[in-house]
């Protein structure tokens, strides 16, 4: 996701307080193209940043064929917003 979102995203330690916090739940089709996104948690300020990471997901997909892996083709990721409104996925922090 990060190689797919050069621009939007930064590495290093997250900033405290994070501008926003936006949680997805993507689910995929068997080819590893998106199926369906959908927000679970949405934060109070700045929520154009559901936007910003949804799009940041088209970029970087498809995933991969995940047909031979077991159902649901699903997967949760938070995105950790800074102030500069760049991302840093937080299964890499």
């Amino acid at each position: 996701m990060v190689a797919a979102n050069p621009g939007g995203t930064y590495t290093g330690t997250p900033p405290e307080p994070l501008l926003a916090i936006p949680v997805l739940e993507v689910e995929l089709n068997g080819d590893g193209s998106i199926r369906k996104i959908e927000t679970l948690r949405q934060p109070r300020e700045a929520r154009d940043t559901i936007q910003l990471a949804i799009d940041a997901l088209h970029r970087a997909a498809p995933f991969g064929d995940v047909s031979r892996l077991p159902k649901p083709w699903r997967f949760t990721e938070s995105f950790l917003f800074n102030d500069d409104r760049k991302f840093k996925p937080r299964t890499l922090d």
